[in-house]
C-alpha cells in the first residue's frame, strides 16, 4: 500500500523535523536546518541546506523535493527564491499555542498521520491544563521574558500564554498579540517600570549575555537584578513552535518559577 502525501521533504526549521521523527517518518526527510538539534540523530543522518534566514537553493533543488516546510515570515525571501525555482513550498506563521496545535495537525494530515497527531495535541493540551491547575495556587511573580538583547524584544505569544498558563505575570503581556518581532522591541526603561521579580532570556541564535543584563543602570534596582534572578533557556525548547515546547519548554519554566518562590519565600 502507497503511503499518502509528500515523500521527500525538505524541513526549514527544526520543529517540523522533531515533529516526523516523533511519528516515526523520518525517512520522508531529506534535508534539514543547520539549526536542528532534535531529535540529536537528525544532524547525523540528514544534509543541511539551510540555516533560517537563508538557504542553499541548489543544494535543496538537487534533492528533488516534493515539498519543502518553514516556519514564519522571517523566511519569505527564501519562500520566494524557492518557489521560483519550481518547488512546492509551505511556510506556517503559528504565534499562539492554539495555532501551534492547528499547525502541528496539518502536517500530521499531509502525511497520512491524523489519528497520530490528533492524540499528541490532546496530550499536550491535557498537560497544559494539569500544569495551569497545579500552578494555580503558588506566589504569583512578574517576569520579563527577553528574546534578544539589540534591540530589546521580548517574548513571542506562545511564550506569553505560557506563562499565563503557570500562573505568572508576563510583564508586557500588552504586546503578545503583535506577530512581528519589530513590534515588540521595549526599552530599558520600559523593564526597569515593569519591576520583574524574574528575567528569563532565550536569545535565539547566541548566548544570553548575564553581564550584560546585570548591568544596565537603567533597570539596576529592578527586584530581579537586585536578588539575581536571571536565568537561560534553551530557545530549541522554548522559541520553537514544536513538540519541543511541549515536552520540555513548559516544564523547564516551571522548574524555574519554582526555585524563584523557594529562594525569596
Amino acid at each position: 500500500m502507497s503511503r499518502i502525501g509528500p515523500e521527500r521533504i525538505v524541513c526549514l526549521t527544526e520543529e517540523t523535523t522533531e515533529l516526523l521523527y516523533l511519528l516515526g517518518e523520518e525517512d520522508r526527510i531529506v534535508g534539514i536546518s543547520a539549526y536542528t538539534v532534535r531529535p540529536p540523530q537528525a544532524k547525523e543522518e540528514k544534509p543541511r541546506v539551510s540555516a533560517f534566514i537563508n538557504g542553499n537553493i541548489k543544494r535543496i533543488k538537487d534533492l528533488n523535493p516534493d515539498l519543502v516546510i518553514g516556519f514564519s515570515d522571517i523566511q519569505a525571501q527564501l519562500a520566494h527564491d524557492l518557489v521560483k525555482e519550481g518547488l512546492n513550498v509551505l511556510i506556517t506563521n503559528q504565534r499562539s499555542l492554539e495555532e501551534i496545535f492547528q499547525t502541528i495537525l496539518m502536517v500530521g494530515g499531509l502525511i497520512g498521520k491524523s489519528e497520530e497527531v490528533s492524540k499528541l495535541v490532546e496530550t499536550y493540551k491535557k498537560n497544559l491544563k494539569e500544569l495551569k491547575e497545579k500552578s494555580g495556587s503558588k506566589p504569583k511573580l512578574k517576569v520579563f521574558f527577553q528574546e534578544w538583547d539589540h534591540p530589546i524584544i521580548t517574548g513571542i505569544r506562545w511564550v506569553s500564554e505560557i506563562l499565563e498558563i503557570l500562573c505568572v505575570e508576563d510583564c508586557f503581556k500588552h504586546l503578545k498579540d503583535k506577530s512581528l518581532a519589530k513590534d515588540r522591541i521595549i526599552s530599558l526603561h520600559e523593564v526597569a517600570e515593569a519591576k520583574p521579580d524574574v528575567i528569563v532570556g532565550s536569545w535565539c541564535g547566541k548566548p544570553m549575555d548575564f553581564e550584560w543584563v546585570r548591568t544596565r543602570e537603567e533597570w539596576k534596582d529592578v527586584p530581579a537584578i537586585k536578588k539575581d534572578l536571571l536565568f537561560e533557556m534553551d530557545p530549541a525548547i522554548i522559541l520553537q513552535p514544536g513538540p519541543a515546547l511541549f515536552e520540555e519548554g513548559i516544564y523547564e519554566l516551571d522548574r524555574i518559577f519554582d526555585q524563584v518562590r523557594s529562594s525569596i519565600a
